[in-house]
């Protein structure tokens, strides 16, 4: 998948991936969704993002975690 709304800029925000050039980290972001907050409170919240902005970040989120092992706790 090609992100298009997904950016990384050494000089901003230490370099973490943020939406569309903003100082918004996609962490930020996907984190607002864990919580259980939903797109239309977290376009409240940040009323310069677009849906679009979410469904990226989430998608970029998801293909992040796919790229690397993580260090998680097996079920016994």
């Amino acid at each position: 998948m090609k992100y298009t709304r997904i950016t990384v800029n050494p000089n901003q925000m230490g370099g973490l991936p943020c939406i569309r050039g903003m100082r918004v980290p996609v962490a930020t972001v996907v984190s607002m969704v864990a919580e259980g907050m939903s797109k239309e409170e977290i376009l409240k919240e940040y009323p310069y993002l677009e849906a679009e902005d979410i469904t990226e970040a989430l998608h970029f989120a998801a293909e992040a975690v796919r790229e690397r092992t993580l260090p998680l706790l097996t079920a016994s």
